[in-house]
């Protein structure tokens, strides 16, 4: 058993943490695979069950020299089984796999696993030490429950958008963030019960939904508007309640500024705007008057960095010791030199993503393969095949 493992003396590091786990996921698009693929960066076998079709991420694009980026990046380290659910036989086979799996991962429409039988309910009924997570929508009750629920239609729904743009229209924040929101909320949940698995030898049923997750984010702004009777307006790329705290530009590209307390906001009036007397403007002399006056503030900064390029407005923003960052492109981000890769090989080839966040010192950073449709299939098949009493003992064509 995994939980065995974690009181072995010495312990685990690196990917081999969660290694001899075994996890089963039914899943599609971006929060479970997100919550998914951790665990297999974390050493955990996955094994990934798709529609015989495939997931459909995989069509989301060909950005990856000919495969969906979205699905390079949430499916390494997996293996890959086609089964299609309403064949008795391959459903039969995804029950005999999760009666082997430590971590039954699903995000189907709500009520469509327990009619397949694979519910939360009935799988922990037969084994109480399987953790089951259930992403969805917007959860298993309440009157959204049945509603389609996609990224975008999530920030709407959160009021995300409303809060999110120009003052002259809402905006979509630019990545998945509902999705990814859950897949981690997911992630930290499955850890936590095997933590406690561990101590009780029980399991734990886990529901987690992007409306719930986002939610969560939004509470700042939500309390805002319950108890201050108010939402933060749409100020485009500018903080709320702070200011200066946002984007300026100069002669050639926008710059970020950051002006946290009253001694930063003296320097940068004496030292990066070069105009000390700005500081004792009634209208600028403490944060709220500042925020109440932000047009007349943005045109006083507009007019000094207007005349200066963003090399010059950098240069006196270190010296002031402001914080700052530059309104980078794609392009930008791809030449940064912070950002760190690691390699991944894929059926394409090998590509490079973004290293995982979380350093492991002293440990090198491998991702395991992204697998075609299948790949494992035919070697699964065989393992959990009916009677075979060796199944999950011993990874098939795994995907390391």
């Amino acid at each position: 058993m995994w939980q065995d493992k974690m009181n072995v003396e010495g312990g685990m590091t690196g990917r081999n943490t969660l290694q001899g786990l075994l996890v089963v996921s039914v899943e599609q698009a971006v929060a479970a695979p997100y919550c998914a693929c951790k665990l297999a960066d974390a050493g955990a076998r996955v094994i990934k069950v798709e529609r015989p079709e495939g997931d459909f991420a995989r069509n989301y694009d060909r950005a990856a020299r000919g495969e969906s980026a979205y699905f390079v990046w949430l499916n390494r380290g997996k293996e890959s089984i086609a089964l299609d659910l309403k064949d008795s036989d391959d459903l039969a086979l995804l029950r005999r796999m999760i009666s082997a799996a430590d971590v039954f991962i699903q995000n189907l429409a709500p009520g469509a696993a327990a009619r397949l039988g694979i519910g939360s309910e009935a799988l922990r009924a037969a084994d109480p030490r399987l953790i089951t997570l259930d992403i969805s929508g917007y959860g298993e009750e309440g009157p959204y429950r049945d509603m389609k629920a996609y990224d975008l239609l999530i920030q709407a729904e959160t009021g995300l958008a409303a809060i999110t743009g120009h003052p002259a229209g809402p905006g979509r924040v630019g990545v998945s963030v509902c999705d990814i929101a859950a897949g981690m909320y997911g992630y930290m949940a499955v850890l936590e019960a095997l933590l406690e698995r561990a101590q009780s030898g029980g399991g734990k049923a886990i529901q987690v939904s992007l409306f719930d997750a986002l939610a969560d984010w939004m509470t700042v702004p939500l309390l805002h508007q319950v108890y201050g009777g108010r939402a933060p307006g749409r100020v485009g790329l500018n903080h709320p309640s702070i200011a200066p705290y946002g984007a300026y530009a100069a002669a050639d590209g926008e710059v970020v500024v950051s002006i946290q307390n009253e001694r930063e906001w003296l320097r940068f009036c004496s030292q990066v705007l070069q105009r000390p007397g700005l500081a004792a403007d009634p209208r600028f002399a403490d944060p709220s008057a500042r925020v109440a006056n932000r047009a007349a503030l943005d045109a006083e900064i507009a007019a000094v960095w207007e005349r200066l390029k963003r090399a010059e407005v950098v240069a006196r923003l270190e010296a002031a010791q402001i914080a700052y960052g530059r309104v980078n492109s794609l392009a930008d981000l791809a030449a940064h030199s912070q950002l760190r890769r690691a390699p991944v090989d894929t059926p394409a080839g090998e590509l490079e993503l973004v290293a995982p966040p979380a350093r492991l010192v002293g440990e090198a950073v491998e991702l395991g393969r992204v697998p075609a449709l299948n790949a494992q299939g035919a070697a699964l098949r065989r393992e959990f095949a009916r009677g075979n009493t060796q199944a999950a003992n011993t990874p098939g064509e795994a995907a390391q």
